[in-house]
């Protein structure tokens, strides 16, 4: 009987210090969020504690400034724009890489994927080198192809994963039924990767919403983003409704992240049908 109380005691203890841990961790990881929120809402014109008191005025110069509402619209523009070609290409690819008869597969998925493991500078750079002969730079297609190219790698993840689990005896009953290919994509196949499919665009959106190092190698003053109006409002001058506008984008973040768990469990749900 000794032992085993032993044990439960070590138990709680070993528990209590595992609780304790994560919740160092999370406190270490969401310290900069909780020190820019209460910022938001402070009257003085300062980055910095004691908040002199409380006002929402630069949530007001925010959203009532000129470039503030262009640089939204572009980012909602944008990010829509290149969401829909990210996840056309990413889905095709994804499709063609799930065969399995794919040549050079080990050679094609490092490739499609690289943007994500490639220095974001070395990438931009590569854009603007690209995309300068072709006249893309300073232009909304140049952005939308770049924002889309950097999107799409989270699309054939997502929708390759899925369709690791696939049934395939779903298309051949299908093709045994004389269902044509696009039918059966559209009938059988898409229905049950949508949930993978949503993640993806998704990733893609919040990819091309927070991105500012690309728009700041190919990206002219008409293609102003949220990211890089903040980016000037730091570096030309101290801009307190920065705070008001980073406030906006964690809400929008956490939204993002609420859909993408909901998505994610709707994906897992379909899978085990």
């Amino acid at each position: 009987m000794q032992p085993q109380r032993h044990r439960m005691l070590s138990e709680r203890i070993a528990g209590a210090g595992l609780r304790v841990h994560c919740a160092l961790i999370f406190l270490f990881l969401v310290a900069p969020i909780l020190a820019i929120v209460p910022l938001s809402f402070n009257s003085g014109s300062f980055f910095s504690y004691p908040m002199d008191g409380i006002s929402l005025r630069w949530y007001a110069q925010a959203f009532g400034s000129h470039d503030w509402q262009i640089a939204f619209a572009n980012s909602i523009g944008i990010g829509a724009v290149a969401t829909l070609v990210a996840t056309c290409l990413g889905t095709l690819a994804a499709l063609g890489l799930s065969r399995s008869v794919f040549p050079f597969r080990a050679i094609v998925m490092p490739l499609l994927i690289s943007p994500m493991i490639i220095p974001i500078v070395v990438v931009a750079a590569g854009f603007y080198l690209i995309f300068s002969p072709l006249g893309l730079v300073d232009s909304y297609l140049g952005v939308v192809l770049a924002h889309a190219a950097l999107g799409t790698p989270f699309v054939v993840i997502t929708v390759t994963a899925s369709l690791l689990s696939f049934d395939q005896s779903l298309l051949r009953a299908a093709a045994g039924l004389g269902a044509r290919p696009w039918t059966t994509f559209r009938r059988v196949t898409l229905p049950l990767i949508a949930p993978a499919v949503a993640t993806g665009s998704v990733f893609a959106f919040a990819t091309s919403f927070d991105e500012v190092i690309v728009i700041l190698f190919i990206g002219g003053p008409e293609q102003r983003t949220v990211p890089r109006q903040m980016w000037s409002g730091i570096r030309d001058q101290i801009d307190p409704s920065i705070l008001a506008v980073a406030t906006v984008l964690i809400v929008f973040a956490t939204l993002l992240f609420t859909a993408m768990n909901w998505l994610r469990s709707r994906a897992a749900a379909a899978s085990s049908t």
